[in-house]
């Protein structure tokens, strides 16, 4: 199969041949990986025991789903991915926003898989193999995890889009054997020696529904359009896009989180996950867990490492998608390494995504809304300007930037940055919430609201697309000899 060499310019209708079906498939296979189910075992080392976790879990997937799942419409009528698109509404510069903050978010999370993968990787080989848990065996293991991933990226949305329907299949059966092979030893209470984290139940089970419930979800926020957009809405109505988008996004975190709840009880995981879950293992069921252990985190990895490509792509339009992932690729695995072997990253990682994250929601509250007022209705020419070099056109506002949007996008990242509750930082904001983590409902609610009342007298975007069309800017001259360039 050929390289995707479309970057974040718009997809022509004849190439959007992708259903709503295969968006579930993207979103339940790529989904199915130890970073993902490592989530469910945040409600157990919290001091929940079973069913506390799992409503916990179900609560904040659906109520993240929910204010998800409405930007994978936006790239179904825009044809562009998420961070271009938002040029609709932040300006076209302005959507460098989103492009930095998907950038971010996807390295973080890319490192956190790679990182979990390769720890029960080499685990599951020291007992099957008796192989030394040594620094040259794990600094292999994730040579090849990290290397496995970035041909899969650069490959692009075609062949990860047939990886993740293997792997919907696969790794689905692989967790149902796993619930046979835990099984004797699950129990549906709360590890020996816990306590709720902040206290009481219902502070501690809130805590667990937006740490590990919502914040899945939202994790998606600069991705989803890097799917949908391939998908055309000629052929597909908006309803069953929304629709396989909810479903995708619930199947594919409920899944792997509800495994990582009944093994975390299964095999007494309160302050580590991957280590117990490897020795608590039967014999038979390692090599299945070494399957989901690789497998899995190239899947997941893959699709963050391409959307990160894209992201770059879209900050540094002369570059091709491929070069811009070639880029990411390193950068990822250099810090996988450093994670590692210089310093303990983990938290500070973790800390990192979910102030990204806080960042990110104001981001897609606005970005939905903007889309909702415009109808879905977008200008594909003037969403490119900032890529072709151009000026111009219904979406330049201020030299390229919607400054009343960008404020209100300032305003509720400061909000929700002060509510955030990470391992490394606390806001001043956590005390009036109880020590509940609330930073993306705060970061959502004053974000929004802040942009309806500074744009309330702004026409909608849609009355304006007859607008002048942008004004060319001359191009440079070109080498004497260059070779063919991706589009991007």
């Amino acid at each position: 199969m050929p390289i995707e060499q479309r970057g974040v310019d718009t997809i022509p209708d004849e190439e959007r041949t992708s259903g709503p079906r295969d968006l579930i498939s993207i979103l339940l296979g790529s989904n199915l990986a130890l970073g993902v189910v490592i989530f469910g075992w945040l409600p157990v080392s919290f001091g929940l025991g079973f069913w506390p976790s799992v409503t916990s879990l179900v609560a904040g997937t659906l109520v993240g789903t929910l204010l998800t799942a409405p930007l994978a419409l936006v790239s179904l009528r825009s044809a562009t991915n998420l961070s271009t698109s938002s040029g609709a509404h932040f300006g076209v510069r302005g959507r460098l926003i989103g492009s930095v903050i998907g950038l971010l978010l996807s390295l973080g999370y890319t490192a956190l898989t790679l990182w979990v993968g390769g720890d029960a990787v080499v685990g599951t080989l020291h007992r099957l193999t008796g192989l030394p848990s040594s620094g040259a065996t794990y600094a292999l293991v994730y040579a090849l995890l990290a290397g496995a991933t970035a041909v899969g990226a650069v490959y692009g949305y075609r062949v990860l889009l047939r990886l993740s329907k293997v792997l919907a299949i696969g790794l689905t059966v692989l967790l149902a054997v796993g619930i046979v092979a835990y099984a004797d030893t699950f129990t549906t209470a709360a590890p020996p020696g816990s306590s709720y984290l902040l206290g009481g139940f219902w502070q501690t089970w809130l805590l667990a529904a937006v740490s590990a419930g919502l914040s899945g979800p939202i994790a998606f926020i600069t991705l989803l359009g890097d799917y949908s957009r391939y998908i055309s809405p000629r052929r597909h109505s908006g309803r069953k896009v929304f629709g396989a988008t909810c479903l995708g996004l619930v199947a594919g975190l409920l899944v792997p989180q509800l495994f990582g709840t009944f093994t975390a009880l299964a095999v007494g995981a309160g302050a580590d996950y991957a280590g117990p879950l490897v020795a608590g293992a039967p014999f038979w069921y390692l090599a299945l867990l070494l399957l989901n252990a690789s497998a899995g985190s190239v899947g997941n990895s893959g699709l963050m490492l391409y959307s990160m490509g894209l992201d770059l792509d879209a900050i540094l339009p002369r570059a091709t998608r491929t070069q811009a992932t070639y880029v990411v690729a390193a950068l990822a695995t250099t810090l996988v390494y450093a994670g590692h072997f210089l310093w303990a990253a983990q938290d500070a990682m973790t800390s990192f995504v979910l102030l990204m994250t806080a960042v990110g929601t104001p981001w897609a509250v606005i970005t939905v809304i903007g889309f909702v007022r415009c109808r879905g209705a977008y200008d594909p020419e003037s969403l490119q300007v900032y890529n072709r070099g151009t000026r111009g056109g219904v979406y330049w506002y201020r030299a390229g930037w919607h400054v009343r949007a960008t404020l209100a996008w300032a305003l509720g990242s400061a909000v929700g940055l002060m509510g955030v509750d990470t391992p490394l930082y606390q806001g001043p904001l956590l005390p009036l919430s109880g020590g509940i983590d609330l930073s993306f409902l705060l970061a959502a609610a004053v974000g929004g609201i802040a942009y309806l009342v500074l744009t309330v007298r702004d026409p909608r975007p849609v009355a304006a697309l007859r607008a002048l069309p942008p004004t060319p800017t001359p191009p440079a001259p070109a080498p004497a000899a260059e070779a063919p360039a991706e589009a991007g």
